[in-house]
């Protein structure tokens, strides 16, 4: 197996390549935790938002030709209502936030070093920016007992710990999709995770 290469693209480059970022969402967000039942018009309507955000940053993982893994950031102002409402609502500015959206890479690409390759496109890109005092993502939130969960499923929190992000407590999300398990849309609730960038001090 071939080691892929990383290419990061920002502003009109961004739009070609969402297509490939979609199909990757749908395969990999069908399996645990998130369960979800893609949906092409949702996938063109919120991917659309990196391509529409000048300051956006799409970090794509290729083997050969082939897109095995990508990753997105974005201003946290620029992010749809429902990722910006909760941090408003706790009375912090959203554009002190770059949002780190999906991080999605193919089972047979994992432990080799990608994930943390796009971490750290991810913030580079933040850094550079030189507007946003912190990096945040959101994570779904699942029961201890919930029927899905595989026999194996490991925590991916001790991976964003490595990472400098810490859990904050209080602060979550809501968003609805329809999952594998059930014919109608599901309302969940993602729990956000954050990163101080440029000496900010940790928010609580």
């Amino acid at each position: 197996m071939t080691t892929p290469r990383i290419t990061t693209l920002t502003g009109g480059d961004i739009l070609p390549a969402l297509p490939a970022l979609a199909a990757l969402r749908t395969r990999v967000f069908r399996d645990w935790p998130y369960l979800y039942d893609g949906d092409e018009a949702y996938e063109r309507d919120y991917l659309r938002a990196y391509a529409d955000s000048r300051r956006a940053m799409l970090a794509v993982a290729y083997d050969g030709a082939s897109v095995v893994g990508a990753s997105t950031c974005m201003p946290l102002a620029d992010a749809a209502a429902e990722i910006r409402y909760p941090v408003a609502a706790r009375g912090w500015d959203p554009a002190a936030f770059f949002y780190f959206g999906e991080s999605v890479l193919l089972p047979a690409y994992r432990g080799r070093g990608i994930g943390v390759a796009f971490f750290a496109a991810r913030e580079a890109h933040a850094i550079a920016d030189g507007s946003c005092d912190y990096a945040l993502f959101y994570a779904v939130r699942r029961a201890p007992d919930h029927p899905a969960r595989p026999a194996d499923a490991a925590s991916l929190e001790p991976f964003w710990q490595r990472r400098g992000f810490s859990p904050i407590p209080g602060l979550s999300c809501q968003m609805e999709w329809k999952e594998v398990t059930g014919p109608a849309p599901v309302m969940n609730t993602l729990d956000a995770w954050c990163k101080p960038l440029r000496q900010a001090p940790r928010l609580s």
